[in-house]
């Protein structure tokens, strides 16, 4: 059996710095943010699903509390009140990144279609 040859990277790795990688940057902003400001960030992007988060909280709570107190019928509808929530929450997640997604191919410039057009050859006439 071969043995690997080592692999020699012109830099050294420095497992306290972020990897280098040619043509992407880690982070948009110019500083660290913190646990609060991402999430007060990331919650004004997309409050859907802090809505939908605390829905499926309330609903497991109430329905939990509802089991413990011998109300099954209750405690039935809150589990599938929990279910209804997930559902909300993974579809607003799904709706943020479909317009994270659209937003930065529209802030994002690429190609024309006559210039796609002009490279194919679409608009030659001999």
């Amino acid at each position: 059996m071969a043995t690997p040859s080592p692999v020699n990277p012109e830099t050294p790795f420095e497992p306290s710095q972020p990897p280098v990688i040619e043509g992407f940057t880690p982070s948009s902003f110019g500083q660290p943010e913190s646990f609060k400001e991402k999430f007060i960030r990331k919650t004004r992007e997309n409050p859907m699903v802090p809505i939908g988060c605390l829905g499926t909280t309330a609903a497991l709570s109430y329905g939990l509390y509802c089991f413990h107190r011998g109300q099954t019928h209750r405690s039935q509808l809150m589990m599938r009140t929990r279910i209804a929530a997930q559902g909300f929450t993974i579809v607003a997640i799904l709706f943020g990144l479909a317009a994270t997604s659209m937003k930065y191919r529209a802030s994002t410039p690429g190609p024309s279609l006559e210039s796609s057009a002009e490279r194919m050859g679409a608009n030659h006439r001999p």
